[in-house]
């Protein structure tokens, strides 16, 4: 009850009309900590979103904040007087002081969003016309934002998909041995040494730096409870300056493998070539006009790479002894390693058929 106390007492900062009537955790995310309030107001109940931001993950939650602040102030200008632009873009409530989050006296910084009513998330994609809808979402965010005012975002989490450093990093990983490991991820070793290459291909490309999103899992895009039209991306914590194909390497990580990313039968870790094309169409519709030639080239590429850089992360993790992924069960983070490269594998054996698909798409 004295967590409850507190949070409503948090929530009373904030321009809110109306009573609370009720206040509870929310959503199963493991970083923030998250509440869904309930205001009576006038014409009824009104529901919003309270987050305390984990301030371990994200050092620096004010320049976050303002991160997220101009994101979503340009965003909603660009929809406004579109139909239903009150879904489509996240809206931050303002403290009563004006400001776009509270930070208390334990340097704890909260936020406030509206609800999004109607529409929902999902933790795992079902068909590929949702596939296509995600992918529609991202890219037409990316685009969006490229007409973000200066100056320059912050950049929340520094070299995060710097995949030259994180592949030093399992090089250290390997040569310290902390836990004794190496012998057990032998193969998994020699599979990422052998494409040690792989790890620069996108910074090497000389691609544009964009606006991008970098959490482009399938959950991160709501979709609309009656038409399962991709309504508003969400989650923009990680919402920093990049490369734009980052996010569709992510993409393609997340969506097209039909397991979880700890399965132990590797038989049954595919890379769906239906779920490919959707996230493909989709993304290159909506970001027509957006995307440079290199960039266009370097799509499959760009899945590769992100694959090989989660996995690097989970084996040099493994190494470490589980130092940073929670691990439920021991070898857990080794076989996290396994799907990933069992991904690339099987976007290895279909790369000519995927690079094909883009050029037709590009036609």
């Amino acid at each position: 009850m004295g967590k409850e106390n507190n949070v409503g007492a948090v929530i009373a900062l904030f321009q809110i009309p109306g009573e609370l009537s009720a206040i509870a955790p929310y959503g199963a995310g493991h970083i923030n900590d998250t509440y869904c309030a309930v205001f009576q107001a006038a014409d009824g109940p009104v529901r919003f979103i309270l987050q305390r931001i984990n301030h371990n993950v994200f050092r620096n939650p004010a320049a976050l904040m303002e991160n997220i602040q101009r994101v979503t102030s340009h965003l909603a200008g660009q929809v406004a007087g579109e139909p239903d632009s009150g879904r489509r873009v996240l809206t931050l409530i303002p403290t009563h002081d004006g400001r776009a989050w509270h930070a208390d006296a334990e340097a704890n910084h909260w936020r406030v969003y509206r609800f999004i009513e109607n529409a929902r998330t999902y933790e795992a994609v079902e068909t590929p016309w949702q596939a296509f809808q995600a992918a529609q979402a991202f890219g037409r965010f990316q685009k969006t934002l490229a007409g973000l005012p200066a100056p320059r975002l912050h950049d929340t989490i520094p070299d995060f998909h710097h995949t030259p450093k994180r592949f030093a990093t399992l090089e250290q990983a390997i040569a310290a041995d902390v836990a004794g490991r190496a012998i057990e991820a032998a193969l998994e070793i020699e599979f990422a040494l052998t494409r040690k290459a792989l790890a620069g291909v996108l910074l090497d490309a000389n691609l544009p730096e964009r606006v991008t999103h970098n959490d482009t899992k399938f959950n991160n895009v709501m979709l609309d409870d009656s038409t399962d039209e991709a309504i508003c991306v969400i989650d923009l914590d990680t919402v920093m300056p990049g490369l734009a194909l980052y996010d569709f390497g992510d993409m393609v990580r997340t969506t097209t493998s039909p397991v979880q990313e700890d399965e132990r039968d590797l038989s049954k870790v595919t890379m769906q070539f239906p779920m490919f094309e959707a996230l493909a169409r989709g993304y290159l519709a909506s970001t027509q006009g957006f995307l440079t030639k290199a960039e266009k080239q370097h799509l499959v590429s760009a899945a590769k790479l992100i694959a090989f850089e989660q996995g690097i992360r989970f084996l040099a993790d493994y190494l470490a002894g589980d130092t940073y992924y929670k691990v439920h069960r021991a070898g857990q983070n080794l076989d996290r390693c396994r799907t990933q490269f069992k991904l690339i594998e099987s976007i290895e054996q279909q790369e000519e058929r995927m690079n094909r698909l883009i050029e037709s798409i590009e036609e």
